[in-house]
């Protein structure tokens, strides 16, 4: 699946939490970045050291 064909997905299903209210839509955007996050370091592009502070060379 493509970045675009997820940002597609991704944005239908906050509209689909945004129709269900305010604190639906919230709590779909945070498990989606939390997801985002969980995904990127799975897959290897996001190393959490450097989100922590603390670098690989050390």
């Amino acid at each position: 699946m493509s970045a675009t064909q997820t940002g597609l997905v991704a944005g239908l299903v906050l509209g689909l939490a945004a129709t269900n209210g305010f604190g639906a839509f919230v709590v779909t955007l945070a498990v989606g970045v939390i997801g985002v996050v969980v995904g990127r370091v799975l897959d290897g592009r996001l190393d959490l050291g450097d989100l922590l502070g603390r670098g690989r060379d050390r």
